[in-house]
């Protein structure tokens, strides 16, 4: 769900017509951190949508859902940005 809710937010806002995104996946000491890199700058930001609103939720499930969250400048030489979020198995 991490990964469904991190791409449809770069596909419907940060994706310019005719560029890609691209996912990033690495595990590390039982975390796995999923990383998504777009073209548009700026930083996204978990609103309250409204009960009868069709979308608007996604970062707000990641929030929830994730140990941590973020968003910083791409690093590789491209315009634009990664948001990112680790998970890790819960005890039992």
């Amino acid at each position: 769900m991490l990964l469904s809710e991190l791409v449809t937010n770069a596909v419907v806002h940060g994706k310019p017509d005719g560029t890609r995104i691209l996912v990033k996946l690495a595990v590390r000491d039982d975390v796995l951190r999923v990383e998504v890199h777009d073209r548009i700058e700026g930083t996204p930001l978990p609103r309250q949508a409204a009960a009868d609103a069709m979308s608007g939720r996604g970062l707000c499930l990641v929030d929830s859902l994730a140990l941590r969250w973020g968003c910083g400048p791409r690093g590789d030489g491209y315009l634009g940005k990664v948001v990112w979020c680790e998970t890790a198995p819960e005890d039992e």
